[in-house]
C-alpha cells in the first residue's frame, strides 16, 4: 500500500527514499498531523495493533468440549439411548451439559476479568500534533483524499508534543524517540542524534545498530535499514524524531507477530497443572481399563460396563480444575487490582507468590522518588552558582522547552529556584550527546555570542572524574561526605571545544572539573514497614542501584535494612560466575552496576535455587527483568521495562508488592486444596468402585449416579477460591511438587477407600441392601465424606477447627451434602435410580463421617510432620526469540478485531 491518503509505505521502500520524498508520499510534514487528520486516518487504516484481547465466547465454550473423555462418554450415552436405555442416557446427557455449562460460566468470568485487567495497562508514545490550518485541515465529513492533496503549510505555530496510545498511531504521524523506548511502528528517521537501536527481537543479534537519516540502497537486508527504526525494537542510545510509515500487521514486526500466533509459553504454574492432570489421567486409564475388564469377565452388558468405566474415568479426572484455577486467578486479579497490582497474564499471579528474594532499585521504592536539587558546589565544596548554570545548559531538553520524557535529575534542576534566569541569553546549543548507560554522561556543545565554543559534560562522578585532566585532592572528600549523607551527586566538567560542530564519545576527554550538583531523594515514609512485611513473608530484599554504594547503604541504615556486604560493578566484573554466586548471597547492596551486571546478579542468585523477583523501571533493567523468575515494573516505567515485566505496580511501593506476594500465595494455596481433594477423595472413591465391581453381582453405582456425584462435588469446590489461608502458609512460598501430590494420593486415597468398604459392609451386612438401596447409601456416604473432608485438608492445623473456612465454602459444602442426603427421598429418586434410606443409615453415616475426619486428622499430622523440606534447586527459565516477540506484541493490542493486513 503506497502513496494513498492515510496509507503507509513499506519500510524497505521508505529507507531508500529521501526524507522529503517519504513525507510527500505520506501527505505529512516534519510538524506531524493535526488531531483531526490523525482521527480520519485511523478510521481508514485501523488501529496499530497485532493482538486482540476481547473475550471470545465460542473459544471458551470450545475449551469445555475439548475433553476426549467427555466426548466419548456422550457418544456412548447416545448409543445407549439408541439401544433402548433412554432414561439413563438422558440423565447422563443432562449432567454432562450441566458440567460443561458450569465450567464455561466460570472460565468466561475469568476471561472477562483478564480483559478488564489488560485494558488497564496502557502503552503510550509522544507524537507531534500540528496546529490546524486551511491547507492541512478538511471540513468535517469532507473526502479524505481531497484533503490530503493540498500541499501542507509548515509555517504555522510550533507543533505540540502530546502522549497518545500506541494503537492510535497512523502513517504520517511524527513521533519522538528517547532512550529505552520501544519503537511503536515502522518509522523513517527525520532527525537523530547518536541514535542506535537494539534489534535483537527481530534479528537475534545483540549488538545495537547505529542509525542515521541518510537513505540506504534498495534491496538491503532488514538489519541494514539504518535510516529507519523498526516496530518492536528498542532505543539503545540517543534520541530521534521520525515519521510513521507502517503500522500494525503492515509493519515488519507485526507480520512476524501475527505469523507466530498468540499462544504463550507455559509458566511453572501451568506446567505443574499439566503434569498433575497427566498424573490423574494415567491413573484413570489404568483404573478404567481394569474396571471395564472386570465387568466384561463378570459378563455384564457391554454398554453398561463401558458407561460405568467411562463415568469412573470422568470422576477421577479433574474436569473442573481449569474452572477452579480460572476462578481463583480471576478472583485474585480483582483483589490485586484493588491493591494497585496488575498482572500481564493471570497465571503470573502464582509466580509472584513464589518469590523469596527481591532485587530492587532504590529510587521510588526505598526513597520517595521525588528528587530535589540541593546545592551546586565547586570541587572543594563551596557554593558555585556557575555550576548550576552549566548543569542547566547540559540537560537533554531545550532550555525553556518541554521536558516530556526527560530524566528526573534534569527536571529537578529546572525546578530549582531561579533556574530560568541562570541560562544566559545568546548561548546557542549546537549539539547534544544524550545519556546512555555505558558512558553514564550527557554532553552538550555550546556557542557563546563571541563565537567561542564550550563542551559541557555531566554525569556519574566516577565517569566524569576519569575524563578530567586534573582533579583537586579535596574533591574525593567532598564526594564521600555527600554520599555518606545519602545525597545523589552529579559531576560537571567542561573544555574548550575549538572548531567542533558535533559531539562524539571520543570528544568527552581532557575535561576540567567544574564542580558537583547535589540532589536529595529522602527515604520513603512507610518503606520500613514494607520491608518488615516482606521479611515476614520470607522475602530477602537486596538493592541494585546505579548510585554510589555509600548512598545505598545510608538509605538501608535509615530504614533498618541490614546492609551487609556491598558489591560494586567493578567487583562484579572481576568475579567469575562461581565467585559471584557465593558473593551475591551475602551481599545486600549492588552499586554502580551495568545492565549486564544486574542480569548476572539475578542469574547468580537463581543458581542458589532461589526464586528471584526483580523490580525495575529503567531501560537498564530490561535484561534483569527477563532473567528473573518474575519481573516487576511500574506503569510509569520505560517501554522496554514494562514489556519485560510480568507484573506492573500502579504505585511504586514495596507495600503494594507485599500485598501482591501474599495474594499470589493465597491463590496457590487454594488451588492446591482442590488438587489434594481430587487426589484423595476422588481417587479413593474410584478405587473403591474397582474393588466393589469384583465382589458385587451388580454395578455399585449407575454411571449417571457417578456423574451426578461428581457434578455436585465439583460444584461445592468452586467456592475454594474464596477460602481463607492460614497465616503460616503465607510466610514462605510453596511450589508444585508432583512427588508430594503422588504421596498424598497414595496415603489419603486408601483412607477414603477404607470407609467406602466400611459403607459396603454396613449396607450389605446390616441393612441387607439390594442394588438400589446399596447405590443410594454409597452415593450419600461418598458425597458426604469427600465433600466434608475439605475442612480437614484445607489446613495443616490440628485440630482443623482452629482454622476458619470462608462462609461461601462452608455454605457450599454443607448445602451439597444436604442435597445429596435429600435426593434418595425426593420425587427424582426413581428417575435417578435411588431408594429411600432407613433412619438407621443416617446414624451410621454420622458415626462414619466423624470417624473418617478423625482418622484423616491423625494421618495428616503424621504425614506433614514427616514431610521433608523442599530441596532448593535452580529452575530453568529461558526466554526464546519467539517468546520475546509474543511478549512485546502484547504492547500492540486492543479490544475488537484486528484490521486486515494489506498485501
Amino acid at each position: 500500500m503506497t502513496d494513498s491518503a492515510g496509507a503507509g509505505i513499506r519500510v524497505a521502500e521508505a529507507a531508500a527514499r529521501s526524507v522529503q520524498d517519504v513525507l510527500d508520499a505520506l501527505h505529512s510534514g516534519p510538524r506531524g498531523l493535526s488531531a483531526s487528520e490523525a482521527r480520519e486516518r485511523l478510521a481508514v487504516v485501523g488501529p496499530n495493533a497485532v493482538r486482540s484481547h476481547h473475550v471470545r465466547v465460542w473459544a471458551v465454550l470450545g475449551r469445555q468440549l475439548r475433553s476426549a473423555l467427555l466426548l466419548l462418554l456422550a457418544a456412548t450415552a447416545a448409543l445407549s439411548f439408541a439401544f433402548g436405555e433412554r432414561a439413563g442416557a438422558v440423565i447422563i446427557g443432562v449432567i454432562l451439559v450441566l458440567s460443561v455449562l458450569l465450567g464455561f460460566a466460570n472460565e468466561l468470568r475469568a476471561e472477562k476479568a483478564a480483559e478488564a485487567l489488560h485494558s488497564r495497562v496502557r502503552h503510550t508514545t509522544v507524537v507531534l500534533r500540528a496546529a490546524p490550518s486551511r491547507a492541512r485541515e478538511a471540513p468535517h465529513g469532507a473526502d479524505v483524499q481531497d484533503a490530503r492533496s493540498v500541499e501542507p503549510d509548515e509555517t504555522g505555530p510550533a507543533p505540540a508534543a502530546v502522549e497518545v496510545d500506541v494503537t492510535e498511531l497512523v502513517p504520517g504521524d511524527v513521533v519522538r524517540l528517547t532512550l529505552g523506548q520501544v519503537v511503536p511502528a515502522d518509522l523513517r528517521l527525520l532527525e537523530c542524534t547518536a541514535f542506535a537501536c537494539d534489534e535483537s527481537v527481530l534479528t537475534g543479534e545483540s549488538a545495537p545498530v547505529d542509525k542515521s537519516t541518510a537513505p540506504v540502497p534498495e534491496g538491503v537486508a532488514l538489519a541494514e535499514l539504518t535510516s529507519c527504526a523498526l516496530m518492536g525494537t528498542v532505543v539503545h542510545a540517543g534520541a530521534a524524531t521520525a515519521v510513521v510509515v507502517a503500522t500494525g500487521g503492515d509493519a515488519e514486526f507485526g507480520r512476524i507477530a501475527l505469523g507466530l500466533g498468540e499462544r504463550q509459553p507455559e509458566t511453572d504454574f501451568q506446567t505443574g497443572l499439566r503434569r498433575f492432570s497427566m498424573l490423574l489421567l494415567k491413573v484413570a486409564v489404568v483404573l478404567t481399563t481394569a474396571i471395564f475388564a472386570i465387568n466384561l469377565v463378570l459378563q455384564r452388558p457391554l454398554l453398561d460396563a463401558l458407561l460405568f468405566s467411562l463415568a469412573i474415568a470422568v470422576g477421577i479426572t479433574p474436569q473442573l480444575l481449569p474452572a477452579v484455577v480460572s476462578t481463583s486467578l480471576a478472583t485474585g486479579s480483582r483483589q490485586l487490582a484493588k491493591r494497585k497490582v496488575l498482572v500481564k497474564r493471570l497465571v503470573c499471579i502464582e509466580d509472584l507468590g513464589d518469590m523469596d528474594v527481591l532485587v530492587t532499585d532504590k529510587t521510588g521504592t526505598l526513597t520517595e522518588g521525588r528528587i530535589s536539587f540541593q546545592a551546586a558546589l565547586d570541587p572543594v565544596g563551596t557554593d558555585a552558582p556557575d555550576v548550576l548554570r552549566l548543569g542547566l545548559l547540559a540537560t537533554e531538553g531545550e532550555p525553556g522547552g518541554d521536558h516530556l520524557g526527560g530524566n528526573p535529575l534534569d527536571s529537578a534542576l529546572w525546578q530549582a529556584e531561579g533556574a530560568a534566569e541562570r541560562t544566559p541569553d545568546g548561548v546557542r546549543r549546537l549539539a547534544v550527546l544524550p545519556f546512555d548507560h555505558e558512558r553514564q554522561l550527557t554532553s552538550t556543545l555550546l556557542q557563546h555570542p563571541d563565537g567561542s565554543r564550550l563542551l559541557v559534560a555531566k554525569g556519574a562522578p566516577e565517569q566524569v572524574l576519569a575524563r578530567c585532566l586534573q582533579v583537586p585532592e579535596q574533591a574525593a572528600a567532598v564526594l564521600k561526605a555527600r554520599f555518606a549523607a545519602g545525597s545523589r551527586v552529579v559531576a560537571v566538567a567542561t573544555k574548550d571545544a575549538g572548531p567542533l560542530t558535533g559531539i562524539a564519545p571520543g570528544d568527552e576527554s581532557g575535561l576540567r572539573l567544574a564542580g558537583f550538583l547535589v540532589f536529595l531523594d529522602p527515604p520513603k515514609a512507610g518503606a520500613a514497614d514494607s520491608l518488615r512485611r516482606l521479611a515476614g513473608l520470607g522475602i530477602t530484599v537486596k538493592i541494585c542501584t546505579g548510585d554510589n554504594a555509600l548512598v545505598a547503604q545510608k538509605v538501608c541504615a535509615d530504614l533498618g535494612l541490614p546492609s551487609g556486604r556491598a558489591l560494586t560493578g567493578r567487583d562484579i566484573e572481576a568475579m567469575d560466575d562461581a565467585q559471584l554466586t557465593e558473593a551475591a548471597e551475602e551481599a545486600t547492596v549492588f552499586a554502580r552496576v551495568s545492565p549486564q551486571d544486574k542480569a548476572r546478579i539475578v542469574g547468580a542468585l537463581r543458581r542458589r535455587g532461589r526464586d528471584i523477583g526483580f523490580l525495575g523501571d529503567g531501560v537498564n533493567d530490561a535484561l534483569a527483568l527477563h532473567a528473573a523468575d518474575v519481573g516487576i515494573s511500574v506503569d510509569t516505567a520505560t517501554d522496554v521495562a514494562k514489556d519485560a515485566a510480568d507484573v506492573l505496580l500502579l504505585e511504586k511501593d514495596l507495600g503494594v508488592l507485599a500485598d501482591g506476594v501474599a495474594e499470589g500465595r493465597r491463590i496457590f494455596a487454594n488451588t492446591i486444596k482442590y488438587v489434594l481433594m481430587g487426589t484423595s477423595s476422588n481417587f479413593g472413591n474410584m478405587f473403591s468402585a474397582a474393588g466393589a465391581s469384583l465382589v458385587l453381582s451388580f454395578l455399585p453405582m449407575l454411571p449417571s449416579q457417578i456423574l451426578l456425584n461428581n457434578l455436585l462435588y465439583d460444584a461445592s469446590q468452586l467456592t475454594i477460591p474464596t477460602d481463607h489461608v492460614d497465616e503460616e502458609q503465607l510466610r514462605a512460598p510453596s511450589h508444585w511438587d508432583i512427588g508430594f501430590i503422588r504421596r498424598f494420593m497414595l496415603v489419603f486415597g486408601p483412607v477414603s477407600s477404607a470407609f467406602d468398604f466400611l459403607t459396603f459392609w454396613v449396607m450389605i451386612g446390616i441393612f441387607h441392601a439390594g442394588p438400589a438401596l446399596f447405590r443410594s447409601g454409597w452415593f450419600v456416604e461418598s458425597l458426604a465424606t469427600q465433600t466434608l473432608v475439605i475442612f480437614a485438608i484445607r489446613t495443616r492445623r490440628v485440630p482443623f477447627f482452629r482454622s476458619r473456612p470462608s462462609r461461601p465454602l462452608l455454605a457450599a459444602a454443607l448445602g451439597v451434602v444436604a442435597l445429596g442426603v435429600a435426593l434418595p427421598m425426593s420425587p427424582l429418586a426413581d428417575t435417578l435410580g435411588f431408594q429411600a434410606l432407613p433412619v438407621g443409615f443416617f446414624l451410621a453415616l454420622a458415626v462414619m463421617t466423624v470417624l473418617y475426619v478423625a482418622l484423616i486428622e491423625a494421618v495428616k499430622q503424621i504425614f506433614f510432620s514427616r514431610l521433608e523440606a523442599r530441596p532448593t534447586r535452580p529452575r530453568a527459565r529461558t526466554r526464546t526469540l519467539r517468546h520475546r516477540i509474543q511478549r512485546r506484541a502484547a504492547r500492540f493490542s486492543h479490544r475488537g478485531p484486528l484490521p486486515p493486513q494489506h498485501p
